[in-house]
């Protein structure tokens, strides 16, 4: 009974949420350019002030990752959104064109249901909110279950924020009771126009399947290629910083190691040197037991956990000053857990003997899982990167630079996001890093500049005779009922 209770205090809740964000949209929706970036603003200052406050809570409350990480990861989410987002057109009429005599007007596309993962809690809060409010949306958190508190915490500053510059407080708003059944009633609700999902496959799936538009991600899988070519000692740095960073949990995170024949044992050295340990084949089968699930999916017990604390849940030794854990692989597949999707200091190992073999390993790895996500390249041949960006079934190629920190805008110039589309291929609405430009509608305001008759005339249509089509059908029809009856005559005569 008491289960039962708690589903309906829990949908009761997010009626009242989404009631009371729906009239605080409106006021956004009254609301001008320079306004909605005074709001933004508020929001991205208090946010950035608590970074490490934040930061902290996230990693006592989930046990996910290093605290010091996601106080980067916070300040991205704040300052590094805001300073990309805040010059944005957005509101009214963003664009005129004299010439073509159109006019494009935003228009927001009202309360968006904001879905947000355990692993970047308290940073896809600030990132969600800051592109939400933006495009004058409102938006109603679901908040993972295990990580309510922070998630909590970084809404209540939110809404100070909103409070301080005369904002509708209710425009940013968080369940305090999740579960399936109230979730489910903020993703179908007809008062929700939007989802915009992070997290689990099943979340993302559920979202796309609630019959309300959705924005959402698919896993990510990214291999990374170190070419020939590459700076094998700089590749490998940018690789064990990416996948070092809050201990694996971004999904853009590279998930294996393509080497090749040539360079292969000054890899395997360099990670060594810079603090990996390579896992003999009897430790690797035993590690691999524990990374998937017995349905196949991720283990959550190895999710953003240290080298050391993944080695003692597999009964391994490894040294205390080891930062990533390396198995060399030759399969790929669901029976092989290292060829997918490792959301900790996990790595896989791959050798081939060129690029035109990394091509297509790489292919075969992102389609078994992470199709559409991050493909990462470490090369100096400019025709090896084209012969990539041509073929891979990937939204993100990126070259030379750490996959997770790459892949949400960081260290690269793409849209900075925490929400990372996956296009057709990976089942996404989008391939974007998805930005406010995501969340609004354009009305096109377009004057006329023709008309009927000049249509008519450039086709010449006045000119053509009325019964020109219809004696070449009739001649057309005649041919093929006496070529039937020729036929016909043949087959009796037979």
């Amino acid at each position: 009974m008491n289960l039962i209770d708690k589903d309906l205090q829990s949908v009761q809740e997010v009626r009242i949420l989404l009631r009371k964000a729906k009239a605080a949209q409106k006021k956004l929706a009254e609301m001008n350019q320079d306004q909605i970036d005074a709001i933004v603003k508020a929001v991205y200052e208090e946010t950035y002030k608590a970074r490490v406050m934040l930061a902290k809570m996230a990693h006592e409350e989930t046990g996910f990752g290093k605290w010091k990480d996601k106080v980067l990861k916070n300040a991205f989410a704040s300052r590094g959104v805001y300073e990309y987002i805040k010059n944005k057109k957005t509101v009214g009429v963003i664009s005129d064109d004299p010439v073509s005599k159109v006019m494009e007007v935003a228009v927001p596309v009202g309360v968006i249901a904001g879905l947000v993962p355990s692993t970047n809690p308290t940073s896809t809060v600030i990132y969600k909110t800051l592109i939400a409010l933006k495009a004058a949306n409102a938006i109603v958190f679901s908040p993972h279950p295990t990580a309510v508190k922070c998630i909590g915490e970084t809404v209540r500053i939110i809404k100070e924020a909103l409070a301080s510059v005369g904002a509708p407080e209710d425009a940013v708003a968080c369940m305090s009771l999740p579960t399936m059944e109230g979730t489910s009633e903020l993703m179908k609700s007809d008062d929700t126009d939007l989802i915009l999902a992070t997290g689990g496959s099943a979340m993302v799936k559920a979202a796309y399947s609630s019959g309300t538009p959705a924005l959402g991600v698919g896993p990510g899988n990214g291999p990374a290629y170190i070419e020939r070519s590459a700076n094998v000692p700089s590749a490998i740095k940018r690789i064990m910083d990416s996948k070092t960073f809050d201990n694996g949990t971004i999904c853009a995170s590279e998930q294996s190691i393509i080497a090749e024949t040539v360079n292969k044992e000054a890899i395997k050295k360099e990670l060594v040197a810079q603090g990996a340990y390579l896992l003999n084949p009897e430790e690797a089968a035993q590690l691999s037991k524990f990374i998937l699930r017995a349905n196949g999916t991720m283990n959550p017990a190895i999710v953003g956990k240290s080298v050391q604390t993944i080695a003692q849940l597999a009964g391994l030794t490894v040294p205390a000053d080891r930062k990533l854990l390396v198995a060399e692989e030759t399969e790929v597949g669901p029976k092989h857990p290292y060829s997918k999707e490792k959301l900790a200091p996990i790595i896989a190992l791959y050798t081939v003997d060129n690029w035109q073999e990394a091509c297509d390993l790489s292919i075969r790895i992102l389609e078994q899982e992470g199709a559409g996500h991050t493909l990462i390249i470490h090369t100096e041949n400019k025709e090896v990167v084209k012969n990539f960006g041509l073929r891979k079934p990937v939204s993100r190629l990126l070259v030379n630079t750490p996959g997770s920190l790459g892949g949400i805008g960081a260290t690269t110039n793409i849209t900075p996001a925490l929400t990372l589309g996956c296009g057709a291929v990976g089942g996404s609405a989008t391939s974007d890093n998805v930005g406010p430009d995501n969340l609004f509608n354009l009305r096109r305001v377009a004057y006329g500049v023709t008309e009927l008759d000049d249509l008519k005339a450039a086709e010449g249509i006045d000119s053509l005779k009325d019964d020109s089509v219809n004696t070449a059908y009739d001649s057309v029809v005649k041919e093929e009922v006496i070529r039937s009856i020729v036929e016909q005559v043949i087959q009796h005569l037979k």
